[in-house]
């Protein structure tokens, strides 16, 4: 039941992406605003306590809900799981924005692509070429296949194999990086103690992401060069600025045979980046590969979870 409402949700996300996402987002802006206003008061113990109050109850509550569903209304426990794992996956979006600059640069048309990649981003990229651009835009799909698709599964998957409801795994997930990445993102440099009343909240992002980005680079691995995905990831993950997210794209980078990372000029400042992977710079044809390797990768993932479903671990 729990793998059909997974598939039932990819496929509603695939064809009917909830494009008002937006909107979405913008509830949990406000939702994470209320705690923040209301619990900030400059130590770090007020964020650890902001955080549970506002991740905690909402992912518990539908634990309950599924667990009662599961044994009572399985249809209505289908239409619940379904429900929360179509709001946590995003990944369509993120690739229809991805194909759009794939598209302009095939064309050649480099104004639009610098445009479209920009607003994708929200600074400016007016000041790339082609291969920056697609170099760039291979980073975001890697970082945004993590958020919106691997992330979700791997929650998913955990909370199922505990019995607690798959969806509820899937909304600790997104929930957590919603509020997490806005406290950090929107809140003013002004504001009594700003590092550290989000710190508990980064601090649980890196938890819930440690095991998606490794088990993620490691089915890269697999499905792409596995030796120089090895080598990228011990060699040079840990020079990237955020190490965790430079595992995911030094290993992807390895997998794709391409150098990714490498310094940018925006804004005419050069955005000091070190380098990542080996073999060609980067062009549309890697955009492609990229494509490819996400989409070979998520298939991977939902063997695994046939096959545990097959041997009974995912029923509910």
């Amino acid at each position: 039941m729990s793998l059909f409402a997974l598939i039932t949700a990819m496929l509603l996300e695939h064809y009917q992406p909830l494009f008002k996402r937006n909107k979405l987002y913008g509830g949990v802006a406000g939702y994470a605003d209320f705690f923040r206003q209301h619990f900030n008061a400059g130590e770090y113990h007020h964020g650890q306590l902001a955080w549970l109050l506002a991740v905690l109850p909402p992912v518990l509550s539908l634990v309950v809900i599924l667990r009662w569903m599961s044994f009572s209304h399985p249809f209505f426990f289908w239409v619940v799981s379904t429900l929360a794992l179509y709001l946590s996956l995003g990944f369509s979006r993120v690739s229809n924005d991805f194909d759009a600059i794939l598209q302009t640069l095939r064309r050649g048309r480099l104004g639009e692509a610098r445009d479209l990649l920009s607003e994708w981003r929200g600074m400016s990229c007016h000041e790339l070429n082609s291969g920056e651009i697609a170099r760039l835009a291979v980073e975001e799909a890697l970082l945004a296949s993590l958020q919106h698709v691997f992330g979700v599964l791997l929650w998913f998957g955990l909370f199922t194999l505990l019995g607690l409801g798959g969806g509820a795994g899937a909304m600790l997930y997104c929930l957590s990086l919603g509020v997490g990445r806005h406290w950090g993102g929107e809140t003013g440099d002004d504001e009594i103690g700003v590092e550290k009343f989000d710190r508990y909240a980064r601090r649980m992002i890196y938890l819930l992401e440690w095991l998606p980005i490794r088990l993620t680079t490691a089915t890269f691995a697999i499905v792409g060069n596995f030796e120089d995905t090895a080598f990228c990831w011990r060699s040079q993950a840990a020079t990237w600025p955020d190490s965790e997210k430079g595992i995911l794209l030094a290993g992807a980078a390895g997998a794709l045979g391409v150098r990714l990372g490498s310094p940018l000029v925006q804004d005419g400042e050069v955005w000091h980046r070190p380098e990542l992977g080996t073999g060609q710079q980067a062009d549309a044809g890697t955009m492609l590969d990229a494509s490819r390797l996400i989409w070979r990768t998520t298939i991977v993932w939902l063997f695994v979870l046939l096959l545990l479903t097959l041997g009974g671990l995912l029923r509910y």
